[in-house]
């Protein structure tokens, strides 16, 4: 059996919410999409991405070529408006059938498997600050701090379709697994070793788990729009 928990939620510094998110258990489709702060419409870009992944899981495309779509769909939206700058969203999806998980990625919003009492970031947020981790010219902790932090290198409606790098990860979902779906809203203000605390409440419902995990990004600063779906296999 599949148990999901979500929630959104403003932040206590911006006045829009340009997150968005879908789960559908029938579907076996979850997202969640981060407006670009600073971009035209980010909402919008969000909804859009949202609305074509949705449609086209639905008509029995796979996971990458869904989200690859509706990076197209954003530009050419954003083409017939003239906007001087792009509106983009990041995206972070988990498609579950028979028994398996896969996840694809855009941006820095990010997934975490949870197994065996342990905590394992899945995706690898396509950032500035990302590529000077893996260059070895900072630390994550130095990371978290970083004046850049929140410049991502992929987007949605940002970057063109041939250089879009749609990263996907699949496995067998097990009893017992949990796969958290977030925004940067929620690990800009929440470190792993606090998510990892919170899902070890395996005797919490997942719904109560994300109200946890939304409360302690608002609690850390809410510093901007937070979203979480938590995913979990019985």
């Amino acid at each position: 059996m599949i148990e999901f928990g979500h929630l959104t939620h403003v932040g206590l510094r911006r006045e829009l919410n340009e997150d968005t998110y879908y789960g559908d258990a029938d579907l076996g489709l979850w997202l969640v999409a981060d407006g670009m702060g600073g971009h035209a419409y980010g909402e919008v870009a969000s909804a859009m991405a949202r609305e074509a992944i949705v449609r086209e899981i639905g008509a029995g495309k796979h996971l990458a070529e869904a989200i690859r779509i509706a990076d197209e769909e954003i530009i050419r939206c954003s083409k017939r408006r003239g906007d001087s700058l792009p509106m983009g969203t990041t995206i972070v999806a988990m498609q579950i059938a028979q028994g398996r998980f896969e996840v694809a990625w855009v941006g820095d919003s990010r997934v975490y498997l949870w197994r065996d009492g342990a905590l394992t970031q899945l995706s690898q947020d396509h950032s500035y600050v990302q590529e000077l981790i893996a260059q070895g010219a900072i630390s994550p902790a130095q990371a978290r701090s970083h004046p850049h932090r929140n410049v991502v290198t992929q987007a949605l409606g940002v970057t063109a379709p041939e250089q879009l790098n749609v990263e996907t990860l699949s496995g067998e979902l097990r009893p017992g697994m949990q796969l958290l779906l977030c925004s940067d809203g929620l690990t800009e203000e929440v470190d792993d070793s606090q998510i990892a605390q919170v899902l070890n409440h395996v005797e919490c419902s997942a719904q109560e788990c994300v109200d946890s995990l939304i409360a302690a990004a608002l609690d850390g600063g809410g510093s901007d729009n937070v979203t979480a779906i938590l995913v979990r296999r019985h």
